[in-house]
């Protein structure tokens, strides 16, 4: 993935970067909105490109497998041509879906059995299984298939859940490499680390996805439900066995505040549901703080959404404008908030690349932290 570090921050372990596939640069630390079914909610490819500037998004396996399915994609040329999509792809195994409906699935060293959420139908997800339909989708950056354990879960259970996710990646890299792309460019495996919130088995783990020697690592199994004092530690547990020279990407994280927290601890790469879930309920992230938009407060303010936001909804309309279309149940709500949302995000893991090679991130990290918690 030709990973270069530009920059370190001298008071923390955040550090800035760019890594290349075959759609583009991605400087790091980067945030890639959630595309699950090849399509971020209620955002137009365009505004994604031209309006938030993402460079990367994520799309998730199990979902496109059952939906539009292998079929469909594999005649379109892969989901870059399916979703008219020029930038890079990140393709989430579909772990953390199974892991999700565990009512409707049994796992065996086999892999995942599930029943599908559209028509109840039976799957199985193996190793070897996950790689041929991230093939058939034609992400950049492929995720091998891991089991997420809940929290909290009993020693035990984490350690033969990791031990099972250990043995998967063995399958996994091996069918990888065994196969090639369908499109014509390079495709790339990540392993995850798990062992749910314990130190010894975290370590163990972290030292295993290190010795695979993959292209770049992932943290898995976090933010499901801990103390958040107890994922950050999780996060430098590992970070301090992971590869330095390699990216590192935490699944699933989370809030302004945590994205900052975890680049401080030396991540490079986020995804998370949070800026285009809460846009939908109406909350917006600003630099000023946190603002529900079905207050009353915003009634009659006729103001800009946000005069210091990145995008153009947030000078193109008004807050009373945009309250109306949140408690109405408009979807141009859910979209005008969406984009609001996303490119401040995007605006956040900027600021702190450019505070890092600017050698004050963790400065104004702490002055930046309290805003983003604040209730406007």
């Amino acid at each position: 993935m030709n990973f270069r570090i530009e920059s370190t921050d001298s008071q923390s372990k955040a550090r800035a970067g760019i890594f290349t596939t075959a759609h583009g640069q991605v400087p790091t630390p980067i945030f890639m909105p959630v595309g699950t079914a090849a399509t971020v909610k209620a955002v137009h490819q365009r505004e994604l490109a031209e309006d938030i500037d993402a460079p990367v998004i994520l799309a998730n396996t199990y979902h496109l497998y059952l939906r539009p399915g292998m079929e469909v994609l594999q005649q379109a040329g892969g989901v870059h041509r399916f979703m008219n999509w020029n930038r890079t792809i990140l393709t989430d195994s579909g772990g953390y879906q199974v892991f999700s409906m565990a009512a409707n699935r049994k796992l065996t060293p086999e892999g995942a059995r599930f029943a599908s959420h559209i028509d109840g139908s039976s799957h199985l997800f193996s190793p070897e299984k996950v790689v041929e339909i991230q093939r058939i989708i034609g992400s950049d950056l492929t995720m091998a298939f891991d089991e997420c354990t809940p929290y909290p879960c009993e020693e035990k259970y984490a350690r033969e859940s990791m031990e099972l996710t250990h043995n998967w990646l063995l399958r996994g890299i091996e069918h990888f490499r065994k196969t090639e792309p369908m499109y014509g460019f390079d495709q790339f495996f990540l392993p995850i680390v798990q062992g749910s919130v314990n130190r010894d088995l975290r370590k163990r783990s972290a030292e295993f996805i290190a010795a695979q020697d993959m292209p770049a690592n992932a943290i898995g199994g976090l933010s499901v439900g801990e103390p958040v004092d107890m994922m950050y530690e999780m996060i430098e547990v590992v970070n301090d066995i992971l590869p330095k020279d390699k990216p590192r990407y935490l699944m699933g994280v989370g809030t302004p505040a945590n994205i900052l927290e975890a680049i401080s601890l030396g991540i490079d790469m986020f995804d998370c549901v949070m800026p285009t879930r809460n846009a939908r309920n109406g909350m917006l992230f600003t630099r000023n703080g946190l603002m529900n938009m079905k207050n009353e407060k915003w009634k009659f303010d006729f103001s800009p959404i946000d005069p210091d936001g990145t995008s153009y909804v947030d000078r193109y309309y008004s807050k009373a404008y945009l309250r109306h279309l949140i408690i109405s149940n408009e979807r141009l709500g859910a979209q005008i908030g969406s984009i609001h949302n996303l490119a401040f995000y995007l605006w956040l893991v900027r600021e702190a690349r450019a505070h890092i090679l600017l050698g004050d991130f963790t400065d104004w990290k702490q002055k930046i932290l309290p805003q983003l918690t604040n209730r406007l």
